[in-house]
């Protein structure tokens, strides 16, 4: 489990990195969606490190509060960026993005 969260955590900030040097904005959302499951999954993570007595009270919501504030932030940024849809220009159905 510990292993789990540990992946999950470090692919958050990895992720992050990779969308501030994204290549177009549906890069920057890709990396950024990926941040924000990932944020969530590690919410899973500390609870079951809890639930099976890997962690204490106080370190549990003192992690999950963080996790929380991560998955907010991650989701105000995916929701005003909203995915970029893929429109057909008119030239033999190439892709503008």
């Amino acid at each position: 489990m510990s292993k789990q969260l540990l992946r999950s955590g470090t692919s958050i900030g990895a992720n992050i990195s990779e969308a501030l040097c994204a290549q177009s904005k549906k890069d920057f959302y890709a990396k950024m969606y990926i941040a924000y499951k990932e944020s969530s999954e590690s919410l899973y993570w500390i609870d079951m490190l809890y639930k099976n007595g890997y962690i204490t009270k106080i370190q549990h919501e003192s992690i999950r509060k963080d996790d929380l504030e991560l998955v907010k932030i991650l989701s105000a940024i995916t929701k005003t960026q909203k995915q970029p849809k893929v429109r057909q220009s008119s030239e033999k159905g190439t892709a503008n993005y």
